[in-house]
């Protein structure tokens, strides 16, 4: 399926705990053509620092490796909640 999912306004820590959720590489892309493995704790550690530096990105798109880790992201995309571990 990967179909590539837009996020728009919503807290950083949670959507990490998302991120650290999800079992494959979770992609964000920004319109200027970055890419960053945000299962990668080195991107991690760059995107936080721009994020810091006041950077701004107003447009970015998460893309799954695994097909079952789009509902993850897909759910907190929507109602910005994470599923219920078992």
């Amino acid at each position: 399926m990967n179909r590539n999912i837009e996020l728009h306004d919503f807290d950083f820590g949670t959507f990490m705990e998302a991120v650290d959720m999800c079992k494959g590489d979770v992609f964000l892309e920004t319109s200027e053509g970055d890419v960053l493995n945000l299962k990668s704790k080195l991107c991690q550690m760059i995107g936080i620092s721009n994020i810091l530096k006041g950077a701004n990105v107003e447009e970015m798109t998460i893309r799954c490796a695994n097909p079952e880790d789009e509902s993850i992201m897909f759910r907190f995309n929507l109602y910005r909640e994470l599923p219920k571990k078992d």
